[in-house]
Formats: structure tokens, sequence, C-alpha cells
């Protein structure tokens, strides 16, 4: 798996990695535990994590000083069988203890709490918020941040990146729609 040494037994799942300094045998319990005590000792909240998550420089950066980074990242949702989820709910829930969301269900919640918010909007923003969303639902944080995102036919379809503009700065709006999505 991805370069990983990934043995999988009726004892459980081990992975080979590096534990103080040298290569070893965990658990997969050890090795959540490794990148959770990693992550929270650079950030100590839920909410100062969601912070960091929206702003991409600030994300790359936590994912970077975990553990086998990108990498190790991908192999906790494979192992985890999380697909379905954003990498976000899979950092939240073993760091945090959050519960995690899919992706569809994080779309559903954002729908559901933030209908008042939505409905202040214009119907062309509105529209072209929940064609975003449906990018996330796709591909998580890394399909909503694609910069070919606003060429995409739903996105398109529903208003595009000129309907946004007529609000405002287009990344201050996708921002702050982040903020939601990730707090829903």
């Amino acid at each position: 798996m991805e370069g990983f040494d990934v043995h999988i037994n009726p004892a459980g799942i081990y992975i080979v990695a590096k534990k103080e300094g040298k290569l070893a045998m965990v658990t997969l319990e050890e090795y959540k535990q490794m990148l959770a005590q990693r992550l929270v000792e650079e950030v100590k909240t839920s909410e100062e994590f969601r912070k960091y998550w929206i702003d991409p420089l600030m994300r790359k950066g936590l994912i970077d000083m975990l553990p086998d980074g990108e990498r190790g990242l991908r192999l906790l949702r494979e192992l985890t069988n999380r697909q379905d989820y954003d990498r976000y709910d899979v950092l939240a829930e073993i760091c945090y203890g959050m519960p995690p969301k899919s992706r569809v269900e994080r779309v559903e919640a954002l729908r559901y709490k933030h209908d008042t918010w939505f409905k202040s909007l214009p119907e062309k923003t509105t529209n072209t918020l929940f064609a975003l969303a449906k990018q996330f639902e796709r591909g998580g944080t890394d399909e909503l941040e694609n910069p070919r995102i606003f060429i995409t036919p739903d996105v398109v379809r529903a208003g595009g990146f000129e309907a946004l503009k007529k609000l405002g700065n287009p990344n201050e709006i996708i921002n702050e729609t982040k903020r939601r999505l990730f707090a829903a």
C-alpha cells in the first residue's frame, strides 16, 4: 500500500513505520496514536484544526509534519475504511474524538444547518455553492480547491465564478462555505 509494508493477520493490522527513530512494527492503533500525538502537539483544539484545514497552505503544513505525511494519511484512510470521508474527518476523529461524517453526510448537513444563510444569498450564488459542495462530495477538500472547478459543467450551469463575484471576493465566499461545511 503506497510504499508501506503492511501486515494483516488474525492478530490485527501492523505497519512498518518509524518509531523513536527506528523502523518497527506498529499496530494500526499505535499508528493512529502517533499521528494524533503529532497533530495535537501542533494544533490543540478541534476549532483551531478547522481553521488550519480551511487554509490550503496551513493544511499542507499540518499534513507534511505528520508521520509519513500525505502518504500516511492516505494509508490511514484506506486501512480504516474511510474512503468516503474527507481527510479532515479522518484526522478529526483520531485526534479530537469528533464523530466522522462522510463527504455526502457533510454536504447534507451543510444544506440543512445553514439553510437560512443559503436563503439569504442570491439564487445563482446558492446554486453555485451547492454545485461546489457536490464537487466536495465527489472528491473532498482537494476537489473543492481544484483550480479547474469553475469550468466543471455543474458549476458553470449553476452560475459559476460570476455568481460568486456578485457578492464580492469569490475566495472569501468559498472560505465561508468551507467554514460552514466543516462545522456542519
